[in-house]
Formats: structure tokens, sequence, C-alpha cells
């Protein structure tokens, strides 16, 4: 059975008709062609598929599309100006070295910009215990705790 969803995706309108059981992030990559949210664990343990619902960093594997309906919805993709210019947290990981490999990099960021938002001045406790959900198997996390500090600090002005 297929239902009707509509949505917003990196403020961007957007509707399908999808399978029932049709993930977010299968939506995402799949109807939507947005392919830096990733799968990684198909188990909501890596946080390679984190996005942005209504403002909260969520794991898009870990529910349906329907569940998203009038959702507003933010991918990597929608993170960077327009113009291409990086986010905060996105240069703070370019400079601080955060990345390898680069595919937990998108869950990674969008994951880190929510602990941001509500651990302003996070501590490095702070900042492990909250990206508890988010794997990374190349960095050791020393960088990607670096980045978060200054994007943090640039953030708080």
């Amino acid at each position: 059975m297929t239902v009707k969803v509509s949505m917003k995706v990196n403020g961007k309108a957007v509707s399908a008709e999808v399978e029932e059981r049709t993930l977010l992030v299968t939506y995402i990559r799949e109807n939507l062609r947005l392919t830096g949210t990733h799968v990684g664990c198909d188990t909501a343990q890596c946080g390679a598929c984190t996005v942005h619902m209504n403002g909260r960093a969520i794991k898009s594997c870990n529910i349906v599309a329907m569940q998203a309906e009038g959702a507003d919805i933010l991918t990597i993709e929608g993170v960077a100006k327009p113009d291409g210019t990086l986010n905060v947290m996105q240069e703070a990981f370019r400079e601080h070295h955060a990345l390898q490999c680069g595919f937990c990099t998108p869950g990674m960021v969008l994951s880190a910009m929510d602990l941001v938002k509500n651990y302003p001045d996070p501590t490095e406790r702070e900042i492990r215990e909250q990206l508890d959900g988010n794997l990374c198997r190349c960095t050791g996390y020393h960088n990607i705790v670096k980045a978060i500090k200054a994007a943090a600090a640039t953030m708080r002005g």
C-alpha cells in the first residue's frame, strides 16, 4: 500500500507516493536523490543517517517517511549557504581535520549542530557523551571534539 508524504526538505516543499514502510533515509536518498545522508548500519546505531527534523537531530533510518509528514527536514545538503559558503560547524570540521573517509561526517555535523544548540559551551565530556550515537571508524574523535569546541566558541561570538 502506498501513501502520499509531503514535507519541506532543505527549505523546499516536496511530496511523493511511497510505500508505507519506506524509511525516511530511503525517501531522502532514493526519491529526493540527496545522497549525503548515509545508510551505515540499518539499526540506528551509527548515526550516519542523522538529519534534523523540526530542528532536532534524528536518525532517519529509524522512522518511516510518513512519520515526517508536514515536517521541516534539514539534510547535509541544506547546511551550507546557497553560495556554497560552509556553515560554521562544517568549516570547523574542515579546519580541524575532523574527518578522514567522510562517511560519518554528514551525520556527525548535523548531530554536532544540534549538540551545540543544546550545549552552547560544551565540555569535552559533554561532547563525547552527546556523540555516543555517532560512530567514526577513522578519526578517534579527538579532532571531532576539537572542531565542535571551536564551532561552539565561534557560534557564541
